[in-house]
């Protein structure tokens, strides 16, 4: 998985303890399908994810992430939530917990294929036949469908 050269750049010196980053979800729909895109380093199918560059804005840095990772073309309809991701072990053993901001994006053009090595697999699903993954990432993309104007602050405890 590429790593931005700024988390490269801290790892130097703290190794592999904890990274707090700030992230985003795009939930890209077309008509009634969402896309979607298998992750290199897990096999499970999420939306786009990625991490935001230091001084880019995160919804720049949602439309980036999709275009880098899947080739397709969007624009942001709306922040539908802000959340905080439980803290992950990357497979280099990296830590890290993420500010995650889901995006409801709207598909602009292009056919979805794995554009870097981020992902295996890109491709639309049907919002009613989603394959299996995790449930945070299915609250993500309902929270986005269901968006209407206002986000939601997602916690695992109230706030």
């Amino acid at each position: 998985m590429p790593v931005p050269d700024f988390v490269l750049r801290l790892r130097e010196h703290i190794g592999h303890d904890p990274l707090w980053l700030i992230g985003v979800t795009a939930v890209v729909l077309r008509e009634s399908e969402v896309l979607l895109v298998r992750r290199s380093d897990t096999g499970v199918w999420t939306p786009v994810t990625g991490i935001v560059d230091p001084g880019e804005h995160p919804a720049v840095a949602a439309v980036r992430e999709v275009e880098e990772e899947a080739a397709v073309r969007c624009d942001v309809v709306g922040l539908a939530a802000v959340g905080v991701s439980p803290e992950v072990v990357h497979v280099n053993g990296d830590r890290a917990q993420y500010l995650d901001h889901t995006f409801l994006c709207r598909h602009l053009g292009g056919e979805p294929r794995p554009a870097d090595d981020e992902s295996t697999a890109a491709g639309w699903f049907p919002l009613d036949g989603l394959p299996e993954m995790p449930e945070r990432m299915c609250e993500r993309i309902r929270t986005a469908v269901e968006y209407d104007g206002a986000a939601r602050l997602i916690a695992d405890r109230p706030v």
